[in-house]
């Protein structure tokens, strides 16, 4: 009988070391094919900006877009690097920070916003590697043409509706004349050398004056501190000649803050920076510490609307309440991800536009795809954008409702 119990309880424990490893085998099994799946899943997101001191809103989105999903040294998915202060002069530079990306065997998306000179350059040079990365221009500063053709996807401000529709907030804020403000450089870009001749249109059309001044090219050898001394000296004598009622606009955003002070200063009127957003300008023309109010939108218009209104400005400047620039970058790198991802296609005007408004809550938008002016060709891959205007002390104009004559999509 001890024979018996013996031998039944041997059998019972090899019975069930066999369950035991064969449980474990499985487990060890799911979990490999688990791990499997997850590096199968993973891919890495690339994004390139400028530095602070050119334009910091792209920066602080891919900073926001990091913190969302992670760096890629610390296990997520975001690489991020910046281009030359000076890249019309380091193109080179520019050329291998975007390139250098495709080495990352899981890059899978690479967004580059502002597209600089050299964007178009870096991507055939990416396409000829790796093909399979989806390439995503954000306000591109080279031929709509070949950065369309490098691009799966161009996005930009909406500059030619943006030509008529500022022209058309000066007029409701109260200006008679409207200057623009800019140099040679931004002048060669289709896009920007268009909306000036928008604009100069829209003002015979609703009864503004309209006047150019020309100011020294930040990357010129005056360098960003000369560039933004001359508009400090030359504000007084420009609101002296066209009068209080004047807007004023520059198309620089290095430009953007020593103007923003004078307006102020000098009782003009602003009604948007070229990349509209609450920080572009404000915080340094005003003095406004932003640190804990960072990436939260709504809290950092509200402190830039108080403290423009005490400095009487309310009513007279404007902007958008969310950063062009800042939710460019974002917007673009989520529609990369949701794309490779399978829940957007690249070639959606629907999606792209989900994207931007998961980063807006509250803001109309409005926008439509790039006409060729020349061939009269709508251009699948390169979508124009705008935000509706707020006026600091007043609110909403109601621009993404406003109709605009069809006239001006045909003025080259």
């Amino acid at each position: 009988m001890k024979r018996v119990i013996a031998f039944m309880l041997a059998a019972i424990m090899t019975l069930s070391l066999a369950a035991c490893g064969q449980k474990e085998n499985n487990q060890s099994s799911q979990n490999s094919q688990q791990q499997n799946q997850t590096q199968e899943q993973k891919f890495h997101i690339g994004i390139v900006t400028g530095t602070v001191a050119q334009s910091e809103d792209e920066l602080r989105g891919a900073e926001a877009f990091i913190k969302e999903y992670g760096d890629v040294d610390n296990g997520g998915i975001v690489k991020h690097v910046t281009y030359p202060d000076n890249f019309m002069q380091e193109q080179e530079t520019t050329i291998a920070q975007i390139a250098g990306l495709a080495d990352d065997p899981l890059m899978k998306v690479i967004v580059v916003n502002q597209s600089v000179p050299g964007t178009v350059a870096a991507f055939k040079k990416i396409r000829e590697i790796r093909p399979d990365i989806l390439l995503l221009a954000g306000i591109p500063q080279e031929d709509p043409n070949m950065i369309e053709e490098a691009s799966d996807l161009v996005v930009d401000a909406d500059n030619i509706k943006r030509g008529y529709l500022m022209i058309l907030a000066a007029k409701k804020m109260g200006a008679k004349t409207f200057v623009h403000i800019s140099f040679p450089r931004h002048m060669s870009i289709e896009l920007l050398s268009r909306r000036r001749k928008i604009m100069e249109e829209a003002c015979k059309d609703l009864g503004l004056k309209f006047a150019f001044e020309t100011a020294p090219d930040p990357m010129s050898d005056v360098g960003i501190p000369g560039a933004q001394q001359f508009i400090l000296e030359k504000m007084p004598e420009w609101v002296k000649k066209y009068g209080k009622d004047t807007a004023f606009f520059c198309t620089n955003d290095a430009q953007t803050e020593p103007l923003l002070k004078k307006v102020a200063e000098l009782g003009a009127i602003f009604v948007e920076p070229d990349l509209p957003s609450p920080i572009m300008g404000y915080p340094g023309a005003f003095g406004i510490d932003l640190k804990a109010e960072a990436g939260n939108w709504p809290a950092i218009l509200k402190k830039v609307e108080d403290t423009v209104i005490a400095k009487g400005g309310g009513k007279r400047m404007g902007t958008w309440a969310y950063s062009f620039n800042y939710t460019t970058t974002e917007a673009l790198a989520e529609f990369g991800k949701r794309v490779v991802e399978g829940t957007a296609k690249k070639d959606s005007f629907e999606d792209l536009m989900k994207c931007f408004e998961k980063y807006t809550p509250g803001a109309e938008w409005n926008g439509s795809y790039y006409m060729d002016v020349a061939t009269g060709e709508e251009k699948k891959n390169h979508v124009l954008v705008y935000q509706d205007t707020y006026v600091l002390g007043q609110g909403y104009l109601g621009q993404t409702k406003e109709t605009i004559p069809e006239k001006y999509n045909s003025i080259k």
